[in-house]
């Protein structure tokens, strides 16, 4: 079915070409010179990590758009037209919540909002950010248990299930849906029902890298909070974290003792009930989502995840084409990131060194332990099959320069 964004509405009340036009002060020429030549650059290069992800040039023009007053009518029915479409997008009853945060703010929202000190914990050790998230609950004195999983494997959720069995009292659970550091897709699914079978804990899902790429039935799971940002699937500047939470998780938000201010989600609630924000938000970042989100609707969702799906299959293939090794599960590979090995014998620093200044290719380097050990290509938000092609055969010749033999 394909979805039909609202109007631009308050979006287009004034144009580029409305400016005035200010005079360059002479210091500040050859700053503005190079800040041009540097935009070319970056324009020419082929950023193939898995965010922040290219924009569209539509998107790049509203982020350059006039500053509004964030408390003013306009605010309110730009607010009105992109709540009502992210919901219409991610098929969610529920409401979705602007923090201008990063994704990693977003993960502290909601364990700040949710979990008081020494409340009962689990989670899933299975690469940077499923650690991460567990460092998160842990700041905030959770009485923290985590699953290890072997990097590049997915958690089975016979494992969640035992584990939970042992855990009668177990305040939430803290799940990632795609792990970006590894390249793979838990299966989530599986994972929420297993929670919802087995205890009353609430489920929180980190889909930083996954929601507006992959499919996540948010109520039809009944996730307690979703958390996303701006800069991976939506094709969007960093800057704006998004999170759904469930009646459930608003109780919990009652309940919950740990301090919050800045992260209290009761007064983003309040604030966008009334069309605003109760800080000063990332107006740019607004303006590009209101913006990337109108496409997206018009491919449609089903249109998205297909597209992803498709362009990770043909990734997949390109690696192996080129006799590497894909470093996760291939049961469990990723839509909007593929991992792989960097064959014996090659520096892998200079590999991301030789493809970025001869090729003008940016590919992800593996994090803590994976440094040195992986490349990761990043394949999310606006993307088509050339880039991704682009990046192999650019790969392929790096390789190549390095005398390795394919």
């Amino acid at each position: 079915m394909k979805c039909e964004p609202r109007s631009a509405g308050p979006f287009a009340y004034r144009s580029l070409s409305a400016r005035p036009s200010f005079p360059t002060p002479t210091r500040c020429a050859s700053f503005a010179r190079s800040s041009i030549r540097k935009a070319f650059i970056l324009a020419e290069i082929n950023l193939r990590i898995p965010g922040p992800t290219p924009c569209r040039e539509e998107v790049l023009e509203a982020v350059a758009r006039p500053m509004m007053n964030y408390r003013g009518p306009e605010m309110a029915e730009l607010m009105e037209e992109l709540t009502v479409n992210l919901k219409r997008f991610l098929d969610t009853s529920r409401d979705v919540l602007l923090v201008t945060a990063s994704g990693t703010g977003g993960l502290e929202a909601t364990i700040a909002n949710t979990i008081s000190s020494g409340d009962r914990v689990l989670g899933v050790n299975a690469g940077v950010f499923g650690r991460r998230f567990c460092d998160v609950a842990e700041a905030f004195g959770a009485s923290l248990r985590t699953i290890e999983v072997d990097e590049g494997l997915a958690l089975d959720p016979e494992t969640l299930k035992s584990t939970l069995h042992q855990e009668k009292n177990c305040r939430a659970v803290l799940l990632t849906h795609n792990e970006t550091s590894t390249a793979v897709a838990h299966p989530i699914e599986d994972l929420c029902r297993v929670v919802r079978e087995e205890s009353d804990a609430l489920v929180f899902v980190d889909a930083v890298s996954s929601l507006g790429a992959m499919p996540l039935p948010i109520d039809e799971l009944d996730i307690d909070v979703v958390i996303s940002g701006s800069q991976k699937a939506w094709g969007v500047p960093p800057g704006m974290a998004m999170l759904v939470l469930s009646e459930k998780a608003w109780k919990a938000t009652e309940l919950a003792t740990s301090p919050r201010f800045y992260f209290d989600l009761r007064r983003y609630r309040d604030a966008q009930a009334r069309g605003t924000f109760p800080f000063t938000p990332a107006l740019p970042v607004i303006y590009g989502l209101s913006v990337a989100l109108g496409f997206m609707l018009r491919e449609t969702p089903e249109g998205i995840f297909t597209r992803h799906a498709r362009i990770a299959a043909r990734a997949r293939e390109g690696v192996r084409s080129l006799g590497l090794e894909l470093f996760a599960d291939p049961e469990h590979a990723s839509s909007t990131v593929t991992a792989m090995k960097v064959p014996e014998g090659i520096d892998e620093s200079a590999l991301v060194a030789l493809l970025r200044t001869r090729y003008h290719t940016v590919y992800a380097r593996g994090q803590e332990g994976l440094r040195g050990k992986i490349l990761r290509l990043g394949h999310l938000g606006w993307v088509q099959e050339p880039e991704i092609d682009a990046a192999l055969r650019a790969l392929r010749s790096a390789l190549a320069d390095l005398g390795h033999r394919i």
